[in-house]
């Protein structure tokens, strides 16, 4: 595959949210602010793209009985760097995030990734992928929280946009509001996929 396709495939064609309807728990549950959507965004892509390349190098010296708890390891070691680095430099982010940093652990966009494609490829493809679904993963949850919170807040990244045009609706940031605003964005993706091949 070409190294443009390999990049672009994680943004729309294969996007980890929309696409192949993984990582929904932090998906869910962090979106209520821009700010939140952008930090796990982040979070995921530094983990996913330090994890494909290591897997990528290692794939061929790790025993094929072990691979799972060799990529957890390798896997687990980047998400303590980035709850670290985290837990230095943004203490709010922190705390919005929670539980669903270390959680990023058993997140099954990058185990999968890690799987299917680090162990199996060589290092440039294997960064071009994980930098790909890190972006097209974070683009998800920006898009997603960012209507969370312009419809629930009447803001987005805390800068007024709908304040006092607009009353807030306060079930967008309510658990409710993720699994609604999220279905109809799949649902726009699936729309436009089918009306582009056809």
């Amino acid at each position: 595959m070409h190294p443009y396709q390999e990049f672009t495939k994680g943004i729309v064609k294969e996007n980890p949210v929309l696409r192949l309807l993984l990582g929904f728990c932090p998906t869910l549950a962090v979106t209520t602010t821009a700010v939140n959507g952008l930090g796990m965004g982040a979070a995921t892509t530094f983990v996913l793209l330090g994890s494909n390349i290591v897997i990528s190098l290692l794939a061929r010296y790790i025993p094929d009985k072990v691979r799972i708890p060799c990529y957890i390891v390798v896997i687990a070691t980047f998400v303590t760097i980035v709850d670290l680095l985290i837990q230095a430099f943004s203490q709010e982010l922190n705390k919005n995030l929670g539980i669903f940093i270390p959680l990023i652990v058993v997140n099954c966009i990058i185990l999968g990734r890690a799987e299917a494609f680090a162990n199996r490829n060589r290092l440039i493809p294997a960064i071009l992928d994980g930098l790909g679904m890190g972006l097209g993963f974070t683009l998800a949850l920006m898009v997603l929280a960012s209507i969370r919170e312009l419809l629930g807040n009447g803001t987005i990244f805390s800068i007024p946009i709908l304040t006092g045009t607009l009353p807030p609706i306060i079930v967008f940031i309510l658990p409710p509001g993720a699994f609604l605003t999220l279905g109809v964005m799949i649902a726009a993706v699936v729309y436009f996929e089918k009306k582009k091949g056809a």
